[in-house]
């Protein structure tokens, strides 16, 4: 297949990066890797999308902090990028919007791209009329790039947490983008999506890529590490490291923050659930 005729996908990744971890880093590279080898797909770029810190998660430090870490990782990088959008936002910002602004700012950056033929942009311009409600099914556009939520084997297992996702959510996500999880040991993510009729229902826009080469590094691990004096080079790109050390982040004290504090999504979806059954007492003594 001709370079002209692949599927241009750009990939997408959200979360805490608190801090970010090589094994984050290896995600894209994994994710590009496979997703090439099909034969079917060019990725064309990269991103990092930290979470805001409206999000709650104990122990999560400042997002600026977060943030020109992940920068700072990815400074070599000749296609991922960070974009600090959803980590400036005042309150926590779902998945699915987050996916559906950058989905928006790709359509945009097509349509103003000098290349792109005048009967192209208007093809672009209808298209993004027609997706002012972000429910709507995500086009195929020609030649335009796709969008996929890039997210290791935990985030996959989250979808089934109680009220930390909303169903319409994860219909979006997968049904409408697309998503690729890079699995780890001990993880089945095929029986997990296999037992969830939403994830089996659009089980052929999800590629599970499986990680060959043992590498547990996480977020958590690292911290307690930092927390107890102990190093975690080689756990974190060197500049990273370099910049927790200048300013002193992670202790015993950071990592207690919002300790008495619930959930972002815990504290919204559950008060959706409780609005919808007071709701429908209310419908249900009125008939």
């Amino acid at each position: 297949m001709e370079p002209q005729d692949l599927t241009k996908v750009v990939l997408l990744a959200c979360g805490s990066f608190n801090p970010i971890t090589n094994m984050h880093l290896r995600m894209f590279e994994l994710a590009r890797d496979y997703l090439e080898d099909t034969g079917q797909y060019i990725v064309v770029r990269g991103i990092i999308s930290a979470v805001g810190d409206g999000y709650k998660k104990k122990g999560l430090i400042e997002a600026c902090h977060r943030v020109d870490m992940a920068r700072l990782a990815t400074d070599t990088s000749d296609w991922i990028k960070v974009d600090a959008w959803e980590s400036q936002q005042p309150e926590w910002v779902e998945t699915a919007k987050v996916m559906w602004h950058h989905y928006k700012e790709l359509m945009t950056a097509e349509q103003n791209n000098d290349y792109v033929d005048t009967a192209k942009k208007r093809r672009i311009e209808a298209t993004k009329h027609s997706f002012e409600d972000p429910s709507s099914y995500h086009t195929r556009r020609d030649n335009g790039p796709q969008l996929k939520l890039l997210c290791g084997a935990d985030v996959l297992e989250s979808f089934g947490v109680p009220n930390l996702w909303k169903h319409e959510d994860i219909a979006e996500i997968v049904g409408r983008y697309g998503l690729v999880c890079i699995t780890r040991n001990g993880c089945d993510a095929h029986k997990f999506i296999h037992q969830s009729e939403v994830l089996w229902k659009h089980r052929k826009n999800i590629h599970v890529v499986r990680e060959w080469v043992t590498n547990e590094i996480s977020a958590t691990h690292v911290r307690r590490a930092l927390c107890r004096g102990q190093t975690v080079r080689y756990l974190l790109p060197d500049p990273v490291v370099s910049y927790i050390r200048e300013h002193g982040l992670y202790s015993a004290e950071s990592e207690q923050k919002n300790a008495d504090v619930v959930l972002a999504p815990l504290q919204r979806h559950t008060g959706l659930l409780y609005l919808r059954l007071c709701s429908r007492s209310i419908y249900l003594l009125l008939v």
